[in-house]
């Protein structure tokens, strides 16, 4: 197997361990040079036959200008509205990223957690415990709720899995027919499609999201849809911020409209922790961890390794997202 020049463009603040998952498996194989943006930036790009953009914001278009040898631009996200796709396309490099599965286990972990918090008032109970006091407040079960699943894939399925062993009942939608064998296995309560979202939004005791965003999905949970929800339910984000009306979900959540919320995601990040809706106790929010296991830098990693490796045997590489 031919050796490949790769260049990495890592964003320096997350380095360990997401980068060195990437320096040891990549380098294994192929020579890879991690870029230095105190040095030139034209001449690091020149002779790159692969690059791999760690989270796909970082590579700009005069770096896609230089980099006239690359055969694969990788992405190690799964999400990738922010990469130029278009303009990587029209330099005729392949782009790949890294798919939902490597990452759902992870993210549907972080969604039951917060359902769980949420169901037993973490917040209050904690703030209980703090001051001595006992036997309150009083929690509820899970088993018998309502689990809406928005974006019926890797990891929604896996969330799916969760909430069955919990009892939960599981309604699904997606814009895609869902395999029988995951139907047969899942047993969903309901799967449908975009056209019975609302029904689904209105039945559920927690909304959880699992899709990209794009025009169709962007400001897909908004002030009409959360009118729908009980007045009871929650709203679960582990995917992206922009798919919820920001502003419509802290001003339904601040009148005590909707029973709470579990957000791991915004629409710009970080996002001030200060603000009145971050204080309420019904309200469980993290920096956008869902993600971030040692695990998932791990596959991830594997994924672009595997893709190199493609490249270099001539083969096309996984996850293309540039058609």
């Amino acid at each position: 197997m031919q050796r490949l020049k790769v260049l990495f463009l890592p964003v320096m603040r997350q380095f360990h361990p997401w980068g060195e998952d990437v320096v040891e498996l990549v380098s294994l194989q192929h020579d890879l040079e991690v870029y230095d943006p105190a040095r030139p930036m034209a001449p690091q790009l020149a002779a790159a036959e692969v690059v791999i953009d760690h989270g796909g914001a970082v590579g700009t278009r005069p770096m896609m200008d230089a980099a006239r040898q690359a055969r694969l631009w990788q992405v190690t996200t799964t999400g990738y509205e922010h990469v130029d796709v278009a303009y990587l396309k029209e330099r005729r490099i392949p782009v790949a990223h890294s798919p939902g599965f490597f990452s759902s286990a992870a993210l549907a972990e972080t969604a039951m957690m917060f359902m769980l918090m949420l169901s037993r008032r973490y917040r209050e109970a904690a703030g209980g415990f703090a001051e001595g006091r006992l036997y309150e407040p009083m929690g509820e079960e899970l088993a018998g709720k309502v689990l809406g699943i928005v974006g019926f894939g890797a990891s929604g399925q896996e969330l799916a899995r969760r909430g069955r062993a919990f009892g939960m009942r599981v309604m699904g939608i997606d814009v895609r027919p869902i395999e029988a064998a995951v139907l047969a296995e899942l047993q969903p309560d309901f799967v449908g499609g975009p056209a019975d979202l609302d029904q689904v939004v209105a039945q559920s005791d927690f909304l959880s999201l699992h899709l990209h965003v794009n025009p169709q999905t962007r400001h897909l949970i908004d002030t009409h849809r959360l009118a729908l929800m009980k007045s009871g339910a929650c709203l679960i984000n582990v995917a992206r911020g922009a798919l919820v009306d920001e502003e419509a979900l802290c001003q339904a959540l601040l009148e005590g409209r909707l029973g709470g919320a579990g957000l791991d995601v915004f629409g710009r990040e970080p996002i001030d922790p200060q603000a009145p809706v971050f204080q309420l106790p019904n309200v469980i929010a993290t920096p956008h961890t869902a993600g971030v296991t040692r695990q998932v830098s791990r596959r991830r990693a594997q994924g672009a390794a595997e893709n190199v490796d493609r490249v270099a045997q001539g083969l096309e590489p996984l996850y293309r997202i540039d058609f």
